[in-house]
């Protein structure tokens, strides 16, 4: 407890933290524009007629064309986040409204877009507006040259955290001694100028799962050793650039090469102030006024609402430890865990509708209620299935049907493997209920993915 104390007591410079506000803030703007300019607000939350909520969030939903107004809130949050302007008020609207996107149709869930919804609950208990920001210049009791160590050091946990448990779930046979899925993937990218050539070759499949493996396991503490942080910071520039050339993940690659600055010591921070500083002509040491923000009794409740935060991401990817089954089969407790980019699932789902009186029954056409998206993902996931099926119950008892019962025949792939039966065709899914319990409607795998890490 002493050393905690200690700990706690103990501060350091605010540029980092500036820093990685400012590149945080006009990130997540340019994300944003870059969303709204694809025309994916319309495609994604508009245009569908029928979305796929999370379990418990199924009241979040899109509100037509009033969800431009969500976007326009975030895009609008993020650059008063940027520039420091009424920051706690910023972070919180731009945590509350991205999340609300994230929730909107979990279609569209990616690792990414978690990990910013964490990172902006995080900054909204950092002093990430005490020093080269709006408030800091206005409100003389905001500004403050040094802050406590925890508020930069949660923000590295929280890379850590991602980084490591990456490479945790990575250890598993099929990544490891199948090079699976990357021997799916990479094949594909043949015509790539210089290393085309070699996506085809079985040796680098597996020279890249393992590479990958290591990387993820052993960045945290590279970057936290000063002797290795220059080679360790070229390692996460060198992944995430070849990571985006490969894959179309969007700016996710850009914000952890910028989020990861933030291992970097003060002069660095410095320096990039003073460039920023320079270009629009602000005054840098207005804000060097040399003072502490010192530990108090209210931060003491921030730590403790932090440490809780902390414990929960520490332990809720073990999760899939309460389920029977392979993980990769069932996904029951795969999503929020950072397993990044671990599976190929394909699958065909068909769904009969029967009247249970009349005994009169039919198939549906899935692209009559959903988008070529929305039936890709709903064809390998078991709570999409159930939504789905509940939909499909609910739509048709409104049409007349008095006991409608809809059934599923269904058929997946996993990591190239033959497909094979996934949901049981005799089980009456508009009977069964969504929740934490185990589905056991889902026929077990019949392979076995030894090491299961996370």
């Amino acid at each position: 407890m002493k050393t905690l104390e200690k700990y706690f007591q103990k501060n350091t410079e605010a540029a980092p933290l500036a820093v990685f506000r400012i590149f945080f803030g006009f990130m997540m703007f340019g994300s944003l524009i870059r969303f709204w300019s694809k025309g994916w607000i319309k495609e994604l939350y508009i245009e569908p007629k029928f979305f796929f909520s999370f379990y418990g969030f199924e009241w979040v939903k899109p509100l037509g064309n009033y969800t431009y107004i969500i976007f326009i809130v975030c895009g609008i949050a993020s650059l008063m986040i940027a520039i420091g302007y009424k920051y706690r008020l910023a972070i919180i609207a731009f945590f509350l409204s991205f999340t609300y996107i994230e929730l909107m149709d979990k279609t569209t869930y990616l690792n990414h877009y978690y990990f910013i919804s964490l990172v902006s609950f995080i900054l909204i208990f950092l002093p990430a507006n005490a020093y080269f920001s709006v408030d800091a210049k206005q409100d003389k009791s905001l500004a403050f040259q040094k802050i406590p160590n925890w508020s930069i050091d949660s923000i590295k946990l929280m890379l850590a955290i991602v980084y490591f448990y990456a490479g945790l779930a990575k250890l598993n046979s099929d990544w490891l001694f199948r090079a699976s899925p990357l021997n799916i993937w990479l094949p594909v990218q043949y015509d790539l100028p210089l290393v085309g050539s070699f996506m085809t070759k079985k040796w680098f499949h597996f020279a890249m799962s393992w590479a990958g493996t290591l990387y993820d396991l052993a960045i945290p503490f590279l970057l936290l050793y000063k002797r290795t942080r220059l080679l360790a910071f070229a390692m996460v520039v060198v992944f995430h650039v070849f990571t985006r050339i490969l894959f179309p993940i969007g700016m996710f690659p850009y914000i952890m090469i910028v989020s990861t600055l933030i291992f970097f010591d003060n002069k660095l921070h410095h320096k990039i102030l003073q460039t920023i500083a320079n270009v629009f002509k602000i005054s840098k040491s207005y804000f060097d006024n040399s003072k502490t923000l010192f530990y108090s009794t209210k931060q003491k409740i921030t730590v403790n609402i932090l440490a809780v935060f902390f414990i929960i991401q520490l332990l809720f990817p073990f999760r899939y430890l309460l389920y029977p089954g392979e993980l990769f089969w069932t996904e029951e407790g795969y999503r929020f865990s950072w397993r990044v980019m671990l599976i190929e699932k394909a699958g065909f789902t068909e769904f009969k509708v029967v009247d249970a009186k009349t005994k009169q029954q039919f198939y549906i056409d899935n692209g009559d209620f959903l988008t070529k998206l929305q039936e890709k993902q709903m064809s390998f996931q078991p709570d999409f299935i159930l939504e789905y099926a509940h939909f499909l119950g609910d739509t048709f008892k409104e049409l007349g049907m008095k006991e409608p019962q809809v059934f599923v025949d269904s058929y997946v792939t996993l990591n190239g493997r033959l497909s094979s039966q996934f949901i049981n065709p005799t089980i009456d899914l508009y009977q069964q209920k969504e929740s934490f319990k185990h589905k056991n409607w889902i026929i077990p795998f019949n392979h076995e993915i030894k090491i299961k890490g996370l």
